[in-house]
């Protein structure tokens, strides 16, 4: 991998340079499309922001670019999700000779675990979202003195934000009946939002999508279902939707939408920003979760 980046990075700085202007703005590498979303909701105009892993990418299994290699090699801020979410950050960044200032968004974040790993997928409960906002305020006045006050401002408007979401999202839930609160995806994404929002989730995959389930555990699972039953099937932006459909046919429990887990959608789709993602996944898994089967 190190060979490959140092290669890449080689590619991406033999690029003609242009010349800086007198006043660039900030330079800001975030590692995937929710992260840079958060950062761009902070800094407003007041820097570029670029993201390695775009819209309805898998982050897990992604290979960084010349591309990537050149920004973060000229960023002068580079944001992380941390606790193991990118597996390819560290040898990109060291590769790269950056002297940009590396930040890690999940700071303060209490970690869950999954099988006994570390679940990375922090985002998805809304009050550790706001933790990442403070994070991401308190790194760019350190990096960005002169604007340190419009950085905090902005994180606090956004918070208020992600709070009152957050109460919808308690009184939304806490609606739904106790057999109508099990819900199975592709893989484990969303332990933080279950430990939130009082849910049970599971999956035939663990926190990793690389990772294949057994045909044994795939069967334990289809088997558990059947007997415990589930409130609905959701497929993901990310993942095949092979599995989730398997389950389906052996079920007879139908699919009730699409969430959004580690990757935000494509302009023109229901997922565009970490708001309206959590907006989405919430409507889907609340109107799925009510119905009667």
């Amino acid at each position: 991998m190190k060979k490959l980046l140092s290669a890449l990075l080689v590619v991406g700085l033999a690029f003609t340079a242009m010349p800086a202007a007198a006043e660039e703005k900030l330079k800001v590498v975030a590692s995937f499309s929710i992260l840079g979303d958060m950062v761009r909701q902070v800094t407003g105009d007041l820097a570029e922001v670029t993201t390695i892993v775009g819209p309805d990418a898998d982050a897990h299994v992604y290979t960084p670019s010349a591309s990537d290699a050149k920004a973060v090699a000229n960023a002068d801020v580079i944001f992380v999700n941390g606790l193991g979410f990118e597996t390819w950050s560290k040898t990109l960044i060291e590769t790269s000779g950056t002297k940009g200032d590396v930040f890690v968004a999940t700071e303060g974040v209490e970690p869950l675990k999954v099988d006994g790993e570390t679940d990375p997928h922090a985002w998805n409960a809304l009050t550790n979202g706001m933790i990442y906002i403070a994070n991401i305020a308190k790194s760019l006045a350190s990096a960005d003195p002169e604007n340190a006050a419009t950085y905090q401002a902005n994180a606090q408007a956004y918070s208020e934000r992600l709070s009152a979401l957050h109460s919808h999202a308690l009184s939304e839930f806490k609606k739904l009946p106790a057999d109508r609160r099990t819900v199975v995806t592709a893989h484990d994404a969303f332990g933080y939002l279950a430990d939130a929002y009082g849910l049970t989730f599971l999956a035939p995959v663990g926190i990793d999508t690389e990772a294949e389930p057994s045909a044994k555990d795939l069967a334990a699972l289809i088997d558990h279902i059947k007997e415990a039953g589930a409130g609905g099937l959701f497929v993901e932006n990310i993942t095949s939707p092979a599995l989730v459909q398997q389950i389906e046919r052996e079920t007879g429990i139908k699919i009730g939408g699409r969430l959004y887990s580690d990757a935000l959608s494509e302009r023109g789709g229901p997922a565009t920003s970490y708001e309206t993602m959590f907006e989405h996944n919430l409507d889907v898994l609340v109107q799925a979760l009510s119905a009667q089967s």
